[in-house]
């Protein structure tokens, strides 16, 4: 950690432009063009597989995000040089959003097929999306948390830079193994080689599992660590063959 490095300044004042705004600007609503969509949502766009990094749900959400940015990533920049870091960045939270969406995709589809298969139509599904609304006959087969949890997928859009700091967060640990790291609510300091495989377990954990600690884009955090470990290693081991 130290000084901000050129590129984590400049991402970070992008981002806290992008959530003040709206807050000056109450009409300005950024979110709906910029966060991630499910694909089979009229608001979804290509675009925002970039843009969604650069939205977030309140001051805390962009507190955590930013202060991962500069605290994991400032030593990055500096070990990587400018140009290397962006590209890692938004690489990173690029794969985050595509496995996230890919991840919903296969949920949401596996409950399309359900309906399907107990005589829904296309258009009947389409009415359950845009109401929440269904024949309480559908209960006998599928649980209402699962109804649930296909209707808040195709509505709720994906927020936040997360992903990308995931990404920066194995990096770092991948470059300093030995550095302590510690959670505010187990303030007890951890090698980052230890301590970033429990957090990327965890939430594999809660990603596969029907607990969650609030309303989180699990997947959105493991695509981003898969991401930034391919090329944090790749980079390592091209490093490494540089020098025999």
């Amino acid at each position: 950690m130290g000084r901000l490095t050129e590129a984590v300044k400049h991402i970070i004042i992008i981002n806290v432009i992008l959530f003040i705004l709206p807050q000056l600007i109450p009409d300005l609503n950024l979110q709906s063009l910029f966060a991630l969509y499910f694909p089979e949502n009229e608001k979804f766009g290509f675009w925002q597989f970039l843009t969604h990094m650069f939205m977030h749900g309140g001051f805390m959400h962009i507190l955590f995000n930013m202060y991962g940015l500069w605290a994991f990533g400032t030593p990055l920049e500096q070990m990587w040089g400018r140009n290397k870091f962006i590209f890692f960045y938004f690489s990173a939270g690029l794969g985050a959003g595509v496995i996230y969406t890919l991840a919903n995709y296969y949920q949401f589809n596996s409950v399309y097929d359900q309906l399907v298969s107990i005589g829904l139509t296309g258009t009947d599904i389409q009415s359950i999306l845009n109401t929440g609304s269904y024949n309480p006959q559908i209960l006998e087969t599928i649980s209402s948390e699962t109804l649930s949890q296909f209707y808040a997928t195709y509505h709720t859009p994906a927020i936040g830079a997360s992903g990308a700091v995931y990404g920066i967060l194995v990096a770092f640990g991948m470059a300093f193994p030995n550095a302590k790291l510690a959670l505010i609510f187990f303030p007890v300091p951890i090698s980052a080689k230890y301590f970033i495989p429990v957090i990327i377990l965890g939430d594999l954990f809660f990603g596969f599992t029907n607990y969650s600690i609030g309303n989180i884009a699990h997947f959105a955090h493991v695509g981003g660590a898969l991401i930034g470990f391919i090329i944090a290693w790749y980079w390592k081991q091209n490093q490494f063959k540089q020098w025999n």
